[in-house]
């Protein structure tokens, strides 16, 4: 329980913990990444936040919640700040995050490249993500885009099965 006034950075920690993303209600923004840092100063809290990417829809709807969760527990002001660099990428995500998308039948995202700057250009897909329902590799990109932007849907041959698979950025 965080009382208002006393709150430590590992209590705000835990209870942002607790609101999800509204596109992948599985993952929590702390185990997105989303959540860079936070700074207490008495019942005031400040949130720094960086996007998934710069266009991500869910942004408002992510920090409205943040604002919520804080408020409800006896915390204000509120205070987000959005950093943009450096770049989220799904290398910020925790291995227990990646487990909990496969768990969902989402694959989660392979090793995202070294390169320092993301292409505009259309490149053909070549890794396979492993099927999060048989963990086979024979898999296919069938739509560079899922339900969000930030997923594809694939294939497995093996099993069958179509799934989102996270896209490594």
């Amino acid at each position: 329980m965080v009382s208002a006034g006393a709150s430590s950075r590992d209590e705000i920690f835990a209870i942002l913990d607790e609101v999800k993303d509204p596109e992948v209600p599985v993952l929590s923004v702390v185990e997105l990444g989303i959540v860079r840092d936070v700074a207490v100063d008495g019942s005031a809290v400040t949130v720094t936040i960086t996007p998934t990417y710069s266009g991500c829809p869910a942004m408002r709807v992510i920090e409205e919640e943040i604002r919520a969760a804080l408020e409800a527990r006896g915390l204000s002001p509120v205070r987000l700040e959005t950093v943009f660099a450096p770049a989220w990428t799904t290398e910020w995500m925790s291995a227990d995050a990646k487990r909990k998308l496969a768990a969902y039948g989402i694959a989660p995202p392979g090793r995202a490249r070294e390169e320092s700057l993301v292409s505009l250009t259309r490149a053909p897909v070549v890794e396979r993500v492993p099927c999060p329902y048989c963990g086979s590799r024979d898999t296919e990109v069938r739509s560079e885009f899922g339900s969000t932007a930030c997923k594809s849907i694939a294939y497995c041959r093996t099993c069958a099965q179509p799934f989102e698979a996270f896209k490594a950025i």
